[in-house]
């Protein structure tokens, strides 16, 4: 803000536009994957994520830094949706939960780190510290295969072979995933043609709705406001920023290794019911804190009750912040999976947009009746977890979406 001379109104443009980005990759998330593959749009997305950090290292303007921003959030819509489907896909039915969560874990870490990191370096400097990653991911997509169920989807029947050889061992017999996979593709032929319109037949409608409520409701139960802008919140709840931010990634360290160790044993939905009633008691006792603040009543432990709820909400979210895009991996067909994703990504994105922009506005407004809005959502979610969401775990992909097909006739 001090070096581009931005306003209140153009930072929360910057915050916010990441989503406006995640929109636009959302909306075609599904399509995009279906149609480059898996490996493939991992390729590109690495391409918008260099250049988006390239162009704010560099910029002079506004204008290029909210490009940069965008880009960047082209590549989040995308790969967000992307990396729980490839992982859903290569991973076997007794480890796929928990490989999916590591995947929310390092995401987690990764940016709790960068927020450290930030606290000691130039925000240009941050930023070409940020390209790291996508340049080691270019070298290192030479070394993995592409998913055996895409390969099965477009008839790379070797390829497909070759790639359960190489997740599996060279050694292993692959003979009889191979025959379910490519059977159970072949049979969704006959179903659909793969229009957008499928994925409103009735055996899809109760997972579609569920699968994005649960999103809808998590994106504002507050998570892109806290994640954007928990060093913010650290500050104006008498916190020192530094300390708020190591500690945080700490947290978020810990619970994404009880996350990963837990998820395939209870399930996804227990943990998911754990994390919602985390965010719901986590955004209450943050308001709270502002409460006390705002009338100055105990002035020496609010600023403890408001670190403790701000590392209570982001442990939360790391615990089960994964688990829809776990759960829209595991309860679609690849036939319609890719309009299903491009759904509910685009209603998670726009939710999160909505939040991270007028996130520094409400809370002008009420620090205390912002978090109280955070929690009442959180709560909503709990709700809907505990009606709709059904238990996946322990079960092949090939097995769940059987079972719900079989659930609508």
């Amino acid at each position: 803000m001090e070096d581009l001379g931005l306003s209140v109104a153009e930072f929360s443009l910057f915050g916010s536009i990441l989503s406006i980005g995640s929109l636009i990759g959302a909306a075609i998330s599904g399509k995009i994957t279906d149609l480059f593959g898996r490996k493939m749009t991992m390729w590109i997305l690495n391409l918008f994520y260099i250049g988006g950090w390239l162009a704010i290292a560099f910029t002079k303007a506004p204008l290029l830094l909210n490009l940069g921003r965008l880009s960047l959030g082209f590549t989040n819509g995308i790969s967000n949706y992307l990396a729980s489907i490839y992982v859903a896909e290569i991973t076997t039915k007794n480890v796929r939960g928990r490989f999916t969560i590591i995947v929310q874990f390092l995401t987690g870490w990764g940016a709790s780190f960068m927020f450290v990191v930030g606290s000691f370096v130039h925000w240009r400097t941050l930023a070409l510290l940020a390209t790291i990653p996508g340049l080691l991911q270019l070298l290192l997509l030479f070394f993995i295969p592409e998913s055996p169920q895409w390969l099965a989807k477009v008839g790379r029947e070797k390829e497909l072979e070759a790639a359960l050889l190489c997740l599996r061992g060279d050694k292993a017999d692959i003979s009889h995933e191979a025959t379910e996979i490519k059977d159970y593709v072949e049979s969704l032929k006959s179903f659909s043609s793969e229009g957008i319109l499928d994925i409103f037949q009735k055996q899809y409608v109760r997972p579609l709705l569920t699968v994005a409520g649960v999103l809808v409701l998590m994106n504002l139960g507050g998570i892109n406001a806290l994640a954007y802008y928990s060093g913010a919140i650290f500050v104006s709840a008498g916190v020192s920023s530094m300390v708020g931010l190591i500690t945080l990634a700490a947290t978020q360290t810990v619970i994404g290794i009880l996350g990963a160790t837990l998820i395939d044993k209870l399930g996804r939905r227990p943990l998911l019911l754990v994390s919602s009633a985390g965010l719901c008691f986590s955004s209450f006792l943050t308001g709270v804190s502002f409460f006390l603040k705002d009338f100055n009543w105990w002035d020496q432990g609010s600023p403890i009750v408001a670190f403790i709820g701000v590392l209570m909400y982001m442990g939360s979210y790391a615990l089960g912040g994964v688990l829809p895009l776990l759960l829209l991996s595991e309860l679609f067909p690849i036939n319609v999976k890719g309009s299903a994703g491009s759904i509910c990504n685009v209603m998670g994105n726009f939710t999160g947009w909505l939040v991270a922009y007028y996130f520094n506005f409400l809370i002008e407004w009420s620090s205390t009746g912002i978090f109280f809005i955070f929690s009442a959502f959180s709560f909503a979610n709990f709700i809907l977890t505990a009606t709709m969401v059904p238990e996946t775990k322990g079960r092949t992909l090939e097995e769940i979406r059987a079972s719900i097909t079989h659930s609508s006739d």
